[in-house]
């Protein structure tokens, strides 16, 4: 199915609102830059915070301080991991959720459900592309952690398998480790629940399975969308993403 998100002129009759994108694992925030400057185009204010990636409640708190900052009504989007982080953020001043790839849990719930390989087999997030290394992190037992992350010779194959080599290139050197025990956290209560969501689920993800993606999109009452993407939709794809995005202004 493919998008059919409106991406037509923005409602100017009431301020717009801000729109604050989080990245996920294995990126940083220079994974939106190109939703984020095609909405900046459009008129947006956007917001591309750091996400720690250390664990949902830690991480949802780093974006909880970040919309502290900010006035008036917010889009939360996000990707991949952060969909969990977004999931985890309950702030009145958001509006609307947007979930591009990502993980959508239930209270409870941990991410490493959604890679089950019974119920949704096809997840390639598994070594040797997987690798784990012990890093420097202050909130780590002795100062320490346990991260993931993609071998860079098989990122461009597993994570962006639709980009090409000089931009997979740009991504690797972006590469953010995960804490892995982030994958085993469970959600706490879901924004989700009293949020209106959108829901992009990427056709050809070779991390998160679609059938995991429009598993949590349909649980969720999401309004749903598809493309024929890799998991890094939002730079194989921005336009797409973009007005999934826009399409989650409220009007």
């Amino acid at each position: 199915m493919a998008v059919t998100a409106v991406s037509g002129a923005p409602a100017h009759a009431q301020a717009l609102p801000t729109i604050v994108l989080v990245h996920g694992a294995f990126a940083d925030a220079t994974s939106w830059d190109g939703v984020a400057d095609l909405l900046r185009h459009r008129g947006y204010h956007v917001v591309t915070p750091d996400n720690p990636l250390r664990g949902p409640a830690n991480d949802a708190a780093a974006i909880q301080r970040t919309l502290d900052t900010l006035t008036g009504p917010v889009v939360l989007a996000g990707h991949s991991y952060g969909g969990f982080v977004i999931s985890n953020v309950h702030d009145p001043k958001v509006e609307s959720l947007v979930y591009v790839a990502a993980f959508a849990p239930v209270q409870g719930e941990i991410a490493q459900s959604a890679l089950d390989p019974i119920r949704f087999p096809g997840s390639q997030l598994l070594p040797p592309t997987l690798q784990v290394a012990i890093v420097d992190d202050a909130q780590g037992l002795a100062g320490k952690n346990i991260d993931g992350y993609i071998a860079p010779d098989r990122f461009n194959a597993v994570f962006a398998q639709d980009v090409d080599s000089a931009t997979a290139a740009r991504m690797i050197a972006h590469q953010r480790s995960v804490a892995l025990a982030a994958n085993i956290e469970p959600s706490g209560a879901t924004s989700w629940s009293s949020t209106p969501s959108w829901y992009l689920v990427s056709g050809a993800d070779r991390v998160i399975p679609p059938a995991s993606q429009r598993f949590m999109a349909e649980r969720m009452g999401a309004r749903t969308a598809e493309i024929n993407s890799s998991h890094a939709s939002l730079v194989s794809h921005p336009d797409d993403v973009a007005a999934v995005v826009e399409s989650a202004v409220p009007r």
